[in-house]
């Protein structure tokens, strides 16, 4: 989950970081019959040359060989399964050996373009690619199916300063959202996007579900485990985030995973000569210091500034990753000496801002999302200590002044469902912790676990957000022969850094 300021920020960073074959009725929660909620019938596939993929400078991304695009049509209301239908956008990188089957991503967000995610990283699964049809999807409310869009309201949040009228800024972004989105945001939510992963499951043609979710997508895996156990396939869910803590809880275990993340990368700078400070201590304090005066002086980038929200978000992107550890100091350092244009590149990418200024729906559809995942509304009394714990933590996301958690006023009633994990009756579920993940902190991973019943944990030591994704040889060894040749990890199983 990721938010920009406290109202998006807050218990919400957590989660970020495409054969067509004949068709099957998608089964019940319990794997044996057709379910209330869900069409009776599978859809078919229509896949064709794709046309709109984006790339992470938002602009038009060229992918490789056997990359086709397609849509499918799911229920709006899955309540009414002969009702309106919604196009979900899915993408296809067909393998390249002998096809065991379809292989589905999701790459987090709440709010990720699967499409163009699995576009530019394909390549990244190679191996996994040998055997299974790659497959991605932008989930309900997001990006081309049928994404929420509120206006430019957003961006005036993420351009305001830190004493702007927060709670009013808010309140403009939900009316805004709710005049162009209204009809989609009753209908997104987790539990109906496991929903349509089951109809997408069918439509390609797969008696189980093979699938690999990062971040958010361990939640998404979790709740599709729990209401389809007998659908279950072949399941990897790495960074794995437990949807039963609370927002207090979210933020404080989060605001430690970010504090370790600094305080790791302080060190590594250190070892290398560093220009933020001669020690570890001085280093996260010039940082720290850095976030803070934002506060009171932005710094101009061009007809931009680089607020203290965007500040924030800055500095955090990078300690997503130990790669991007070197762009965190030298971006840093030249904003201390007035050049912030790296440091709001990275905001930007957080926010999916687009060169001509306009954004993708990455932060809204995750506003949508979060905000149907979870009946809990903080108060303002709950906000304030919520802050005041993280300040003395990680002051770079203290959130001073902000009294509403972004649904206070949103306009559609959240529930709990997909809080609700349990998916006894499944096959053996893999999940991958990592010790030094900072947005889905390692405890997330033996809780999700240990609620799952079927799953089998695989420790990795190393830093980032993403185990497979840091190219890890003993993770992705390991789940390659899981995904490919069936083998589950031994209790226990542990991949030094």
């Amino acid at each position: 989950m990721k938010k920009p300021i406290a109202t998006f920020l807050l218990g919400a960073l957590v989660l970020t970081a495409c054969s067509t074959g004949g068709t099957s009725a998608p089964t019940a929660e319990n794997g044996t019959a057709g379910t209330a909620g869900t069409a009776s019938t599978a859809s078919t596939v229509a896949w064709s040359t794709c046309t709109d993929l984006v790339g992470p400078d938002g602009k038009p991304f060229t992918p490789g060989p056997g990359v086709e695009c397609g849509k499918l049509p799911v229920p709006l209301d899955h309540g009414e399964p002969g009702g309106e239908k919604i196009d979900l956008a899915l993408i296809r990188v067909k393998a390249t050996g002998d096809r065991l089957g379809s292989l589905v991503f999701n790459f987090g967000g709440p709010g990720a373009s699967g499409v163009d995610s699995l576009a530019m990283s394909a390549t990244a699964f190679a191996k996994l690619g040998t055997r299974y049809d790659l497959v991605s999807f932008d989930p309900r409310g997001v990006d081309r199916s049928a994404g929420v869009t509120c206006g430019n309201e957003f961006a005036e949040i993420m351009a305001s300063d830190a004493d702007a009228d927060q709670d009013a800024l808010l309140k403009e972004f939900v009316q805004a959202c709710r005049r162009e989105s209204g009809k989609v945001l009753p209908h997104v939510g987790t539990v109906n996007a496991a929903k349509d992963l089951d109809l997408l499951r069918a439509a390609l043609g797969d008696e189980r579900l093979n699938y690999v979710g990062f971040s958010y997508g361990t939640h998404l895996g979790a709740v599709y485990a729990t209401h389809f156990p007998k659908n279950v396939g072949r399941f990897v869910l790495d960074s794995a985030f437990d949807p039963s803590v609370t927002f207090e809880e979210r933020a404080v275990i989060q605001a430690t995973g970010f504090d370790q993340a600094l305080r790791a990368f302080a060190e590594d700078c250190v070892a290398k000569s560093c220009e933020l400070g001669d020690t570890p201590a001085a280093v996260v304090k010039t940082v720290e210091d850095f976030v803070e005066g934002l506060k009171t002086e932005p710094v101009k980038v061009g007809d931009r500034e680089l607020t203290f929200w965007l500040g924030q978000l800055a500095v955090i992107t990078p300690l997503y990753a130990k790669q991007s550890w070197p762009m965190l100091e030298q971006a840093t350092a030249a904003a201390r000496k007035g050049n912030a244009t790296i440091l709001l590149a990275l905001a930007d990418a957080y926010t999916g801002r687009r060169p001509d200024g306009t954004y993708n729906t990455m932060m809204t559809s995750l506003q949508a999302i979060n905000c149907a995942d979870y009946a809990e509304r903080p108060t303002a009394a709950q906000m304030e200590r919520t802050n005041e714990r993280v300040k003395k933590i990680f002051p770079v996301l203290s959130f001073d002044g902000v009294t509403s958690g972004g649904c206070e006023h949103w306009p559609v009633r959240g529930d709990d469902e997909a809080r609700r994990i349990d998916a006894t009756g499944s096959a053996p579920i893999v999940v991958v912790g990592g010790k030094g993940d900072p947005a889905t902190p390692f405890r997330w991973a033996t809780s999700l676990t240990a609620k799952l019943k079927t799953a089998v944990l695989v420790t990795y030591e190393g830093e980032g957000h993403g185990a497979y994704l840091t190219g890890d040889a003993c993770v992705m060894k390991t789940v390659n022969a899981y995904v490919i040749d069936g083998k589950v990890p031994a209790a226990g199983t542990t991949c030094a850094a």
